[in-house]
């Protein structure tokens, strides 16, 4: 996602790297790039043409101040190109927002009503039972979801399945006009306590007379808090044309971007806003039910930069995990009793969070750099499958699995061979040596929430997450000092890939050299 648009300003990141002073010159060749990043990526024109000017007039007319203050009262140094940066992800939070921190306005009297409107196949029906979903979770609500698309074919009926599946009810009627359904289920509604309900509307092909005559007709009957048009990402600049032309006839409340989880470029989500002067409300990245996400200008900004996205993050973190037993495993895992229990939970986490290569574009070190990873996503399967095949006394207690015989009957029961078992003892090495040295901070280790706390994270930036899973990450990301990174695990151990048997040696005098020879001859003649 965004992957035209983010490449683009990482180069702008690195020439601007070494500027000692802003000047119209090094301006405007950094506002060339930038310029045929955003086309690249079918931002609207005249959308990039004002972004451009008003990064522009930020970057000439405003003082550079090498020294800033932070909210803690912190002194740091900023370079010119710095200064430069801020501006652009000042001007993209601008350029996407702001939003409402409530991204669904509420009726004076129950049930609220949200209509979604939209091109066919822009994913309409699967985005009303996320929203379902989402309002549950959020509020728990009691949603009802009408089936207002009478044309296409089984449309009901995807939509009647995901209500099951949420053990949410779903209103229709057949052989009815869509006016009259939509109208009937807000009686149904009330009279079932039902305080929410989602209008899962017609689509065509294109914007026609027909399609926006029965839309309008729906919406001064129903009379909704929410009109959200459901955008495909997918389509580019066109997804802004379709919504200016919604826009005119339904007078929209926000947008529902969904597919960016695809190879959608992103132009649509910088454009929408500037074009129509309304908000996107929610994002979709995925086919599950619980992949909407409310729109957060301000994280795209510092993801499309860069920067990575650390409380996107989070959001799916508190999503996925007990808060309670999640609190339990840190201080364990922390204070150095981590074992292939352990491992396994944090497999199923990143497994439940997301794809890998999403994970690593939202980390602040790890942002930008999935163009030179290559990312097996099968690499987990295979380890939970080795983990899997361990007994609870070997998952309890990893120092069992050092033996041979234990390592050939987990490599048969996984299906994979002797190598693949001796490579994850190796890793599981490493992570272990990395959460006893995380939890050697106490001063952390005291404040922990759940692991809602990721001060932390910071120490991992030196550390080589490819040795942990192995083929799944090869990558060219920036090394650590292997003296530091392999620091107090036994002697003797060669971390995978590492080539050479000096690191975990120490240094030897002339005499302790000449000792151990003799030494060695002795043992020889013995023999």
């Amino acid at each position: 996602m965004f992957e035209t648009i983010s490449k683009g300003f990482r180069d702008i990141s690195q020439r601007m790297r070494g500027v000692r002073e802003l000047n119209a010159s090094n301006i405007d060749e950094a506002l060339k790039a930038i310029r045929a990043s955003l086309l690249e990526a079918d931002v609207n024109y005249h959308v990039v043409k004002r972004f451009l000017e008003r990064v522009k007039d930020r970057a000439i007319g405003e003082e550079v101040r090498v020294k800033v203050t932070d909210a803690q009262g912190n002194v740091h140094k900023v370079t010119p190109g710095q200064h430069f940066i801020k501006i652009c992800q000042e001007e993209l939070e601008n350029l996407m927002g702001p939003v409402d921190p409530e991204p669904v306005k509420m009726a004076e009297k129950a049930p609220t009503k949200v209509m979604l409107v939209g091109l066919q196949g822009s994913g309409k029906t699967t985005t009303a039972a996320k929203l379902a979903f989402w309002l549950m979770e959020q509020y728990k609500a009691k949603p009802l979801l009408v089936a207002g698309d009478v044309y296409r074919p089984a449309a009901v009926k995807q939509l009647q399945v995901l209500g099951e599946s949420l053990k949410v009810p779903v209103y229709f009627r057949d052989n009815a006009d869509p006016v009259d359904i939509c109208t009937e289920a807000i009686d149904y509604a009330r009279k079932n306590g039902c305080d929410f309900v989602i209008f899962d509307t017609a689509g065509r092909l294109a914007v026609d007379d027909i399609l926006m005559s029965e839309l309008s007709e729906i919406a001064e009957e129903t009379k909704p808090e929410n009109i959200f048009l459901v955008c495909d990402a997918m389509i580019g600049r066109d997804a802004v044309n379709t919504a200016v032309q919604f826009n005119e006839k339904l007078d929209l409340d926000g947008f529902i971007m969904t597919k960016l989880d695809g190879d959608a470029r992103g132009g649509a989500a910088l454009s929408i806003k500037e074009v129509t002067g309304k908000p996107i409300r929610f994002i979709g990245e995925g086919e599950q039910v619980e992949k909407l996400k409310i729109f957060r200008p301000e994280g795209l900004s510092s993801r499309i930069l860069g920067f990575g996205d650390i409380v996107d993050i989070m959001i799916d973190f508190e999503r996925v995990v007990d808060e309670e037993r999640a609190q339990k495993d840190a201080y364990e895992m922390l204070s150095g009793d981590f074992n292939f229990h352990h491992f396994l939970e944090q497999l199923n986490m990143i497994q439940k969070m997301g794809s890998v290569r999403d994970i690593m574009e939202r980390m602040p070190f790890f942002s930008g750099m999935s163009d030179k990873v290559n990312i097996d996503e099968s690499e987990i399967t295979r380890i939970k499958a080795m983990i899997q095949s361990m007994t609870e006394a070997e998952r309890r207690q990893p120092d069992l699995m050092k033996s041979r015989s234990r390592q050939m009957r987990v490599a048969k029961g996984s299906g994979l061979t002797l190598k693949h078992v001796t490579d994850l003892m190796q890793r599981f090495e490493l992570m272990r040596t990395m959460m006893g040295r995380l939890g050697s901070n106490t001063s952390w280790l005291s404040k922990i929430p759940g692991l809602a706390q990721l001060n932390s994270l910071r120490q991992l930036s030196n550390m080589d997450f490819s040795e942990i899973f192995g083929s799944m990450v090869e990558s060219a990301l920036p090394q650590p000092d292997p003296s530091q990174m392999y620091a107090g695990l036994p002697r003797g151990y060669t971390p995978p890939g590492f080539q050479g048997n000096m690191m975990a040696r120490e240094k030897l005098t002339k005499e302790q050299k000449q000792k151990r020879k003799l030494a060695r001859e002795s043992r020889k003649k013995k023999k």
